[in-house]
């Protein structure tokens, strides 16, 4: 089968159970699911639920204890370190709450980091043009807001030119104006650049944009709905 035949990410019977001496926690319980690319999807579930083990385990940052997960068709937790970091080079892009720039760099350098990471980088300044910030490409991050600065950490991901994007609570610091600006690239690198886009937050109101929606609790999927016909970021309640 050819990668395009594969569905882009399947988790079958994955367990990630986590020992400390005589004690067992199962952060993840013998979960299944398949996902097509391209795909927008919220996971939602309280602290605690196993959201963030989950997104760890599909960005190459854990393994699991149990069960496999493909990629594309390949499985990723027989991969070793060596190959796992490949796979986060070349597959996975990170966007996290907190934008993790690194301060002393300019905006321009911290997207041009991804060139020594990457084989199929983009321009940086055509990813600052992407998410509105190529005035700001000289700035350093203490002289952006908090929307600018999640919006370089959007440009960074992009210029990795991942076939996934996994972000852990990307509006959570934000206010609802810069939250559903931010909201708005998410879905527009899912439907017009086929991006595969996997949000994990607390926000059930996020969940409306969503073509799939997936709740999580106690390191088990209760439900995986899909959504005909979602909301546009304008249209949520913040």
């Amino acid at each position: 089968m050819t990668e395009a035949e594969y569905k882009a990410i399947e988790f079958d019977n994955v367990s990630r159970i986590y020992k400390s001496g005589d004690h067992e926690l199962k952060a993840l319980d013998s979960i299944n699911f398949k996902l097509d690319e391209g795909s927008f999807v919220v996971i939602l579930g309280p602290s605690g639920a196993g959201k963030s083990t989950l997104l760890n385990l599909l960005g190459g940052l854990d393994s699991p204890t149990n069960g496999k997960i493909r990629v594309f068709g390949k499985d990723i937790s027989t991969l070793d370190k060596n190959e796992l970091a490949d796979y986060r080079a070349e597959t996975v892009g990170f966007i996290f709450q907190f934008y993790n720039l690194i301060p002393t760099l300019t905006v321009y350098e911290n997207i041009a980091l991804v060139d020594e990471i990457s084989d199929n980088s983009l321009s940086a300044d055509k990813m600052l043009e992407a998410v509105g910030l190529l005035d700001h490409i000289n700035n350093f991050p203490s002289e952006l807001s908090g929307g600018e600065q999640q919006r370089v950490s959007i440009a960074r991901a992009l210029a990795k030119n991942p076939k996934i994007l996994l972000c852990d609570e990307p509006t959570g610091a934000l206010d609802s104006e810069t939250g559903v600006l931010i909201l708005k690239h998410l879905k527009k690198l899912s439907k017009d650049y086929g991006k595969t886009i996997i949000i994990v937050t607390h926000n059930q109101n996020i969940a409306k944009m969503a073509d799939i929606v997936m709740n999580v609790k106690n390191g088990r999927i209760l439900s995986i709905d899909e959504q005909e016909i979602p909301l546009s970021p304008d249209e949520i309640e913040w």
